[in-house]
């Protein structure tokens, strides 16, 4: 919620909240097995399927973990329809979110400094007649989505609108196809071509240009506009090499897409022993990001980070300052790793000022029109 008062606030931009929650427990793998020493075992494939201990008894498919899965979905929309409409998500509060690492950082401070400013601006907007109660400033909306993977999962939650025939996988609001499973021929593809979901496909460096028209062609027939999203991992080096040809051809086809960035699945490393990103890496592809939209004069639509509000050290630099040694200090990631709180402060700063600047560029050039 936070981040989504720097970016509004600070980038002069509405912004769409959407999460990577309530529904993410399945985990994509490259490979089948995985083996530590002598030692071989089925990969660990989301605490939906099975377990990330490394023994043979976890690793076996247990298909009561979907029921799991799915009351624990369900717990947690339901405490985020609290936290959204019960007022803990309102700008009136925008000061209150504090994290402990809030007073003694630069970007807290910054962040605090900005909250402050949004306080008066409210305060402002009362003293003019503005209802401090209203939905406006006293509720948020907040989306969930999660990757299509599971498709026993996703089919068994797909409902069908009784007034308009369309059908909806209810388990998110959001669904995408990942880089492993966006085949044209494929099953993921045609259930996420079939539902009328907002949707989205990953997409890395591998990607021809002629492959994306006709993916897009194939899951958004009718070129809705919001529809789906092109969500772009890649790593900024490439990034800045690849995805330009991407945005040409789907310009010239006349196709309708959402572009986001996605700068952390393409800077996965492995550091002593510990899965980790750096944060000057995924900095620098969402730098390379606004570059080439700046240049192609095409629209940087979104960020998908992968963070949290606790202080965990499961990515490398930043304002943190984590260091490859502190790794193994507070590393409780059972998947990827994350920004923490103030690494993920920071980079909605970055993406606050771009966007900001952005604006301010178009509105030059309108002027000189």
């Amino acid at each position: 919620i936070w981040s989504r008062v720097v970016l509004a606030f600070g980038g002069g931009v509405p912004v769409v909240k959407l999460g990577r929650i309530a529904g993410q427990f399945a985990k994509p793998r490259s490979a089948d097995m995985e083996k530590i020493g002598d030692v071989e075992l089925p990969s660990y494939r989301g605490d939906i399927i099975n377990g990330p201990e490394f023994t043979a008894d976890a690793r076996v498919p247990d298909p009561f973990r979907l029921v799991r899965a799915y009351n624990q979905s369900a717990a947690t929309l339901n405490l985020l329809r609290g936290f959204s409409y019960g007022g803990y998500g309102g700008l009136t509060r925008v000061s209150q979110w504090n994290l402990e690492f809030m007073q003694n950082s630069p970007e807290g401070k910054a962040y605090l400094d900005l909250a402050k400013r949004v306080d008066e601006a409210i305060q402002f907007m009362i003293a003019c007649g503005m209802d401090p109660s209203s939905p406006l400033m006293r509720e948020t909306e907040f989306y969930t989505s999660h990757e299509c993977l599971l498709l026993d999962y996703e089919e068994a939650l797909t409902r069908q609108d009784s007034t308009s025939g369309d059908w909806y996988d209810c388990s998110a609001h959001f669904l995408w196809c990942g880089e492993r499973t966006r085949q044209l021929d494929h099953a993921h593809v045609e259930f996420l071509r079939g539902i009328k979901n907002p949707i989205g496909v990953k997409v890395s460096d591998k990607m021809d240009p002629r492959d994306l028209v006709s993916l897009v062609a194939k899951v958004n027939p009718d070129n809705t506009p919001g529809r789906l999203a092109v969500i772009v991992r890649m790593g900024a080096k490439k990034l800045r090499d690849k995805l330009p040809a991407l945005i040409e051809a789907v310009r010239q086809a006349g196709q309708t897409v959402t572009w986001v960035s996605d700068p952390m699945h393409g800077n996965t490393e492995t550091v002593s022993g510990y899965k980790t990103r750096r944060y000057d890496n995924i900095r620098a592809e969402i730098e390379a990001f606004f570059d080439v939209h700046d240049a192609l004069g095409s629209v940087p639509g979104g960020v998908h980070l992968e963070m949290t509000g606790d202080n965990v050290t499961e990515c490398i630099g930043g304002g943190a300052s984590i260091s490859e040694d502190d790794l193994n200090s507070r590393y409780h990631t059972h998947c990827d790793p994350r920004l923490n709180a103030e690494q993920a402060l920071e980079i909605a700063f970055y993406v606050a000022n771009r966007l900001r600047k952005r604006k301010e560029n178009l509105a030059k050039a309108q002027a000189q029109n």
